[in-house]
């Protein structure tokens, strides 16, 4: 895309749309001198109203046939049916050329005007799996904080929505314009796009209950050895239909789910006590320091000790 001064950005604020995920595009675009942002509604869709505010604007539809980028934040429900009109002005947006861009949950909005369609793209973990159920033709990454398509790209929630509008700023106008404007945000200038998001849990959440002991006792014992044949004998079944079970009810294998709670257990460790990372991979049952390290970095997308620089001052982001 040719970029030029005067960039114009619209923000399209939905019904529920997100204070914080609206507040990150106009003030990430909006405080520069590179873009103009106008903030426009569906007059069809009836009053923009979240947390307690409303939104006003002269803007309406029209400022998406002007755009050379589209923003959609994040909405408070995102299954909840895109005004038909709204839908157009996207599909519109696209088909002349605008760059098309989503916070969070606003990913639900491209999809429904069918912008995603066999396209990669990311929203808030949270809704990741719903997302995909809506639109199996999309390629859901929920692992990461953006996804840059070209004329496409989308963020998962909150923090990861400033990192994604930075990237645009790097992308449109170069490195020294985009450190400027994460300085003037007090943000961090560059996060990849395919860096995890950090999601609650890793392990899934079981679907059945008639292993929850087995799976209590190996949470218990995560320093233990533990093998699929003593799970079995502990399970009292053969060791095939401990995996099938175990399969039924947690969509994963034994050793999958024990591994992801292993690294729950270290990110706990590293969030809330200063034990230094040898003792932390013994606690967690991760092996040795160094096995350690490659194991959480393939899972967390980052060292031990980033991971513990960046949230050790306060709790993972809040959903968008």
């Amino acid at each position: 895309m040719s970029v030029v001064e005067g960039h114009r950005v619209a923000v399209l604020a939905l019904p529920g749309v997100l204070p914080l995920d609206l507040g990150i595009a106009v003030q990430t675009f909006g405080s520069g001198p590179h873009y103009q942002v106008t903030v426009c509604t569906d007059p069809t869709a009836g009053p923009v109203c979240s947390g307690g505010f409303t939104v006003a604007t002269s803007a309406g539809l029209e400022a998406l046939r002007d755009a050379d980028t589209v923003v959609v934040p994040g909405y408070q429900v995102p299954d909840t049916p895109v005004p038909a009109a709204s839908l157009a002005a996207l599909r519109s947006a696209h088909a002349r050329g605008a760059r098309m861009v989503s916070i969070c949950t606003g990913a639900f909005a491209l999809a429904a005007a069918g912008l995603l369609d066999g396209r990669p793209a990311t929203t808030h973990w949270q809704d990741a799996a719903a997302l995909q159920r809506l639109y199996p033709t999309i390629e859901v990454r929920p692992n990461q904080l953006y996804v840059d398509d070209g004329d496409v790209l989308t963020s998962a929630g909150v923090t990861a929505g400033v990192d994604l509008c930075l990237h645009v700023i790097r992308r449109d106008y170069g490195a020294a314009a985009a450190n400027a404007r994460a300085r003037s945000l007090v943000a961090p200038p560059q996060r990849p796009g395919g860096q995890a998001q950090f999601i609650e849990r890793f392990r899934p959440a079981p679907l059945g209950e008639d292993l929850a002991p087995i799976r209590a006792w190996m949470l218990d014992n995560l320093t233990h050895r533990q093998g699929v044949d003593e799970l079995a004998r502990r399970a009292h079944m053969s060791r095939r239909t401990f995996i099938r079970r175990f399969q039924q009810e947690t969509g994963t294998s034994p050793m999958a789910w024990l591994t992801a709670a292993r690294i729950d257990r270290a990110r706990e460790l590293l969030e809330t006590t200063t034990t230094p990372v040898e003792e932390v991979a013994r606690l967690s049952g991760l092996g040795s320091p160094a096995a350690f390290r490659a194991t959480f970095h393939r899972y967390v997308d980052t060292s031990p000790a980033g991971y513990r620089a960046t949230f050790r001052a306060g709790p993972a982001a809040n959903r968008c």
